[in-house]
């Protein structure tokens, strides 16, 4: 069972990746980072990716129909794209509020978002928190 590091240099090596993070989207904090941020600094592209998981996160439109009281989130990724690039986010189910998420920036033309979506949902259910 990988930790944080293990886990973002793994994500490292999927095919166009330019930058991961594992972010708690209450704080915005990154709890870890590696590769390029978006826009140059690492704590700010936490801090937005935060903004964008908290509101898909908090909103019961985009969670199931059959909506039963969970801890896990109600989304499991948001992926959002450029013309260069994809951002995808993928929550983590954890045994305490289930409020983190990794974060990968993934150059459009290298990148494999299938895969890239497929690995994410692996390394979040494998991710050793605390």
């Amino acid at each position: 069972m990988p930790g944080i590091d293990e886990c973002l240099l793994e994500t490292m090596r999927l095919p166009g990746a330019r930058g991961a993070a594992l972010v708690d989207w209450t704080s915005g904090l990154a709890l870890g980072t590696v590769g390029d941020p978006p826009g140059g600094d690492h704590e700010t592209a936490a801090a937005e990716a935060a903004e964008l998981a908290r509101l898909a996160a908090e909103q019961g439109a985009f969670g199931p129909e059959d909506d039963a009281d969970t801890v896990d989130p109600p989304v499991e990724d948001l992926i959002l794209s450029n013309r260069d690039s994809y951002h995808v986010l993928r929550f983590v189910p954890t045994s305490f509020d289930s409020s983190v998420f990794l974060y990968l920036w993934l150059a459009r033309a290298d990148g494999n978002l299938a895969l890239a979506r497929i690995r994410l949902g692996e390394m979040a259910e494998r991710l050793v928190l605390g």
